[in-house]
């Protein structure tokens, strides 16, 4: 092992990035004194700096902070009046859902994709002679796949001449429609031709590109002048990912000088700090201590989860040339399976003892402190590979660790379920997005200290208690921070509610579901009457929101867009009940028969298996079924 340590002595590595991590520093900086260790005093610098400030200055990138808009989500939730379990949940866990069920809730990714969509058509489509493209970054996945259903249907809706593409990696299950899809999908990307997504989207028919953790990093697209941001994004991720925007172009289109950014979730402060890490030059605030590796050694070695003798015997397998795959397995496989065996067995006792009783809590400390021992497995094989090319331990216990944790770790696949969150009862009612205003973030304004910072203390993790709350707490928690200034113009139940309500009780509507598609349905100009009709009922309860609806054809087309998407209007009028009006015996009621059932006539009596309710007198007009 010593041996190895010193093979690469006389072999000099460079590093070329825009955006060094402060590993790469301390790997790649060079001391200022080489004759003495890196410390406070003798921080690794780089040896030549070619900085965003000169390069912007020159022309070779833009800065694309210039036109940036950030927009403040302000949504409410409720249970909608129905009973939650008394059940606590862990409050961590049910943050994360609850946001990601807001993320993915189809009025939010409307909304969003109409602000994109007008926004590149009004300042980003006309820019180098209307060819100009944008970029989509999305948090997840699945969010990508429902953000590009949602904006083909807006584009055509409005008839819009844009091309979308989608790009993320492998499969995902969309669990609206039950099957899984990739970016190579016919329905997802249907204009490929046989082109990948980077080929496809150079070409004219494509003008935005959704993306879920792809093309962020080493894009080059240079007529990309808009992005719109949808994902949390901190420190050397936000540089990286706005800087698609940042290549210069001056070809057959024209010159691009101007590109905009829309931000849903980021702090522009935040971003801000971001670039100025890289604005003039990248430089360390300290570096890293070579005893991390000794303490993380140590905490492991306590734990008491292996011993001496099976770490020297997996390392005497990996290191020998002639040693077999078996051998390795028999080597490392009684220590996966007593760890695994521990897991099952905690997860026993915690299902058989009573919820808080002392068994039921010691079962829990047992699958925690499993759990925190396999996060600082990986954490020190991570640490290991990183200062092991800084530092010269010579102690090769500190190597076979790093030898015998990298087997064992694959094998501890405990843990990896999660606590299961029912949001099924949970209703958004209210939501809004307010534009805060373009702005330039001034990247030449360098008051303060933007420094990367080295590594610190590593598997510090403790057993703690996670904190547990009612469901219907944690809601108001979240509420409280995202309520914002909404009023009773924000209120979903407008729509949802008070307009689908009345349309949900037109005969004309129901019929017309009943016997066309979808589209032909949006089509209708009995749709657009039946819409305008229920807005002047509402009138008087809801007169600013009716109002705007009747002075704004724009408005109208919204609410449709709405009613026919995440309000299911059309699916609610085609389950919806059949009516007919029958007579029998002097009194006069009518049907409720299932959608696809065929209507009973003649008289009212016998065994019908249907509702009637019954009208006092004989109205001439009833007279019809």
């Amino acid at each position: 092992m010593s041996a190895r340590a010193g093979a690469d002595a006389g072999i000099t590595y460079i590093a070329f990035t825009a955006t060094p991590k402060a590993k790469t520093l301390e790997l790649f900086g060079r001391r200022p004194d080489p004759g003495q260790p890196a410390g406070p005093t003798n921080l690794p610098q780089a040896f030549h700096v070619y900085s965003m400030r000169q390069a912007i200055e020159e022309g070779f990138i833009l800065d694309v902070l210039k036109n940036y808009t950030p927009y403040r989500l302000a949504f409410k939730l409720t249970h909608d009046g129905k009973d939650w379990t008394d059940t606590e949940v862990e409050q961590s866990a049910a943050v994360k859902g609850l946001m990601r069920w807001v993320r993915l809730h189809p009025y939010n990714i409307s909304q969003k994709v109409a602000i994109v969509v007008e926004h590149f058509i009004d300042n980003v489509q006309p820019l180098l002679g209307g060819q100009a493209k944008a970029m989509v970054v999305t948090a997840s996945r699945l969010e990508a796949v429902r953000w590009k259903r949602a904006m083909d249907q807006y584009i055509q809706e409005h008839r819009y001449a844009i091309g979308t593409l989608v790009a993320f990696s492998g499969e995902v299950l969309d669990e609206s429609t039950g099957e899984p899809v990739s970016e190579r999908s016919a329905e997802l990307n249907p204009g490929l031709d046989g082109k990948g997504i980077r080929e496809a989207f150079n070409t004219a028919a494509f003008q935005i590109l959704l993306v879920a953790n792809k093309f962020q990093t080493g894009f080059d697209q240079p007529l990309l002048c808009g992005m719109y941001v949808d994902k949390r994004l901190a420190g050397i991720q936000a540089v990286q990912t706005l800087s698609r925007l940042n290549r210069a172009y001056n070809g057959p289109h024209g010159q691009k000088d101007t590109t905009y950014v829309l931000d849903f979730v980021n702090d522009p402060d935040e971003v801000l700090a971001a670039f100025k890490t890289y604005y003039e030059t990248a430089e360390l605030a300290g570096v890293t201590d070579p005893n991390l590796i000794l303490d993380l050694k140590a905490k492991l070695d306590a734990s008491g989860h292996y011993d001496e003798h099976e770490v020297e015997r997996v390392v005497a397998a990996e290191l020998n040339p002639r040693a077999t795959q078996a051998m390795l397995v028999a080597a490392i496989e009684p220590v996966a399976d007593r760890l695994l065996r521990r897991y099952r067995a905690a997860q026993d006792k915690l299902q058989s003892a009573k919820p808080e009783g002392p068994e039921a809590q010691a079962a829990r400390d047992e699958l925690d402190a499993l759990l925190l021992f396999r996060r600082d497995l990986g954490t020190y094989v991570r640490v290991y590979a990183f200062l092991s090319q800084l530092f010269d331990y010579g102690n090769t216990a500190v190597e076979k660790r790093a030898l015998f944790f990298k087997r064992l770790l694959p094998l501890l696949d405990f843990g990896r379920e999660r606590e299961g969150i029912d949001l099924s009862k949970v209703v958004l009612t209210h939501h809004k997005l307010k534009d805060q205003g373009r702005r330039d973030l001034a990247l030449n304004e360098t008051e303060g200290e933007y420094r990367l910072q080295p590594m610190t203390e590593t598997g510090g993790g403790q057993l703690q208690d996670k904190e547990k709350r009612l469901l219907s707490e944690i809601l108001e928690r979240v509420n409280d921070l995202f309520e914002g200034e909404l009023s009773d113009e924000d209120k979903l139940v407008y729509v949802n509610n008070v307009i689908r309500g009345k349309l949900m009780e037109s005969e004309v509507l129901a019929e017309q579901a009943r016997n066309n598609t979808k589209a032909q349905f949006a089509a209708s100009p009995n749709f657009d009457a039946e819409l305008m009709n229920a807005i002047i009922e509402a009138f008087e309860a809801h007169q600013i929101m009716s109002r705007q609806a009747l002075e704004s054809e724009r408005v109208r087309a919204g609410m449709k867009g709405i009613l026919l998407g995440p309000a299911g209007l059309y699916e609610g009028l085609r389950g919806r009940r059949i009516r007919r009006w029958v007579r029998g015996g002097g009194t006069v009621g009518f049907l409720d028969a299932p959608s696809g059932e065929r209507p009973l006539g003649g008289s009212c009596y016998g065994s019908l298996h249907v509702s009637i309710r019954l009208i006092a007198a004989v109205q001439p007009w009833a007279n019809q079924w």
